[in-house]
């Protein structure tokens, strides 16, 4: 395994983060604890979950992935261990599982002492912001559109304020953003730099072969403000392992249990995945390893956050870890991307 130092912090984390979203519903308790069993064994030691996981969210199965982990943490070594988790951001049709969903201080401690309790521990690593309160684009939005009449209050200061005191009450060690944007961030930093304030220290985001919008801006804040990608997605919901090239709809895979995910099915990017399975197959790889090195040997990315339904996509999945691409192969890419830029963001 290969480790990388959370910016800003001491501590080291696998290159490859173990993404639990599945346990609830396409995993059962069992399943997952044989997967957190073997990605411990091969070196992984940092794990991300969410209080609205599994996914797709509802009411019968929210919470069910934090307490899937908390069942198996509680026999583990803790210290040796990374865990983040995130905290609801705004959306009516997530209201279940509470009826203020937002970043207020009374929100934010409710939610982190109910993850805690679900994940039987005293304190998460890394907290992290699902999504931010404003209206901004994010899981496939494209084209910004702004709406001035917007119920949105900038409470950049008191969500800080609120995770400061958390970090110095010792619950969480450092806290993270989620599907942000580069004025997000700019404006987290700026915001704990005025008020001499803990600041961000990572931002997950999605990022894959067919999503590289990540590199037009925030990949610089990453670099400058010293900041991780948590990169999520790596595999496109599992499209970049070519399971649903030609028409293909595998029983149990994720696109045939819920069609609404076909965030990267549309035209352009089946033909992008199409032609980096050719590549990967010029060079004797799968295309698995081929989109997961990718991500992995990405200079912003502090840790690449991979997802399986089954023991043996578990075991390629990490097994990328071994694998380095030629700058032949990494300047194939960027000529295939040429083609279309960026089709599913």
């Amino acid at each position: 395994m290969i480790y990388s130092k959370i910016p800003q912090t001491d501590i080291e984390v696998s290159k490859i983060c173990l993404g639990t979203m599945t346990y609830g519903q396409q995993n059962t308790e069992a399943e997952a604890h044989e997967q957190l069993d073997y990605a411990v064994e091969k070196g992984v030691n940092f794990i991300d979950t969410a209080e609205m996981y599994s996914i797709p969210g509802k009411i019968e199965t929210q919470g069910s992935t934090e307490r899937y982990i908390g069942s198996w943490l509680k026999n583990q070594k803790r210290d040796k261990l990374v865990v983040a988790t995130k905290v609801t951001g705004p959306m009516p049709y997530f209201n279940y599982i509470r009826e203020d969903l937002g970043f207020s201080k009374g929100v934010i401690h409710d939610a982190l002492n109910k993850s805690l309790q679900r994940l039987q521990t005293d304190y998460v690593d890394v907290y992290q912001l699902h999504w931010p309160e404003r209206n901004v684009n994010f899981f496939g939005q494209r084209n910004y559109k702004h709406d001035p009449n917007e119920k949105w209050k900038d409470n950049f200061k008191t969500v800080i304020e609120t995770l400061d005191a958390l970090v110095k009450e010792g619950k969480i060690r450092h806290y993270g953003v989620s599907n942000e944007s580069s004025w997000g961030v700019m404006k987290q930093v700026n915001e704990s730099k005025i008020h001499q304030l803990t600041s961000c220290k990572t931002i997950q985001n999605p990022y894959s072969l067919l999503n590289r919008t990540f590199e037009i801006n925030l990949a610089e804040v990453c670099h400058r403000e010293n900041i991780g990608l948590l990169a999520y997605s790596p595999l496109a919901f599992g499209a970049l392992s070519g399971k649903y090239l030609n028409g293909q709809l595998p029983d149990n895979s994720r696109l045939k249990l819920f069609p609404a995910y076909s965030r990267y099915n549309n035209a352009q990017a089946v033909k992008l995945t199409s032609a980096y399975a050719d590549l990967a197959k010029k060079h004797n790889l799968s295309l698995v390893q081929l989109s997961l090195a990718f991500v992995n040997q990405r200079s912003f990315v502090t840790s690449s956050i991979i997802g399986a339904t089954s023991m043996a996509q578990l075991q390629e999945n990490i097994g990328s870890i071994d694998l380095s691409l030629s700058e032949e192969i990494l300047k194939e890419i960027d000529q295939i991307q040429d083609l279309q830029p960026n089709p599913a963001p």
